[in-house]
């Protein structure tokens, strides 16, 4: 049972965007990225395409975008990879992600007004 509890503590704090957790994802993402070969720019916009292919939840979006934004991508980059991918992954995708980005913006400040 405590097994459990672990793992259901931990998914938790995952899903309410908790910062100990939201440390290690980005280190995660850090390391995943030197392993790809691409330049920031790049590889944040693959990854932003791939969180509105899989519809990811928003703490997804929150960790990703923090690191797109260091990068240097801009609002029309991300926009135009938005319009590029929608023929492939659906409006309900795209609308989705919308959503779940504007979710973790507001998930982001709550973080930062909780620290």
């Amino acid at each position: 049972m405590t097994i459990q509890a672990d793992t259901e503590q931990t998914l938790s704090s995952v899903a309410n965007g908790e910062a100990p957790v939201l440390e290690q994802l980005v280190a995660m993402n850090l390391d995943s990225m030197v392993l790809s070969g691409l330049d920031e720019l790049s590889y944040s916009l693959v990854r932003l395409a791939a969180l509105v292919a899989m519809d990811a939840a928003p703490v997804s979006y929150l960790i990703n975008l923090e690191l797109a934004a260091e990068s240097g991508m801009t609002i029309e980059q991300a926009r135009g990879t938005l319009v590029a991918i929608a023929p492939l992954v659906g409006s309900a995708r795209v609308a989705s992600a919308a959503g779940n980005i504007l979710r973790a913006y507001g998930l982001g400040a709550a973080l930062s007004d909780a620290g």
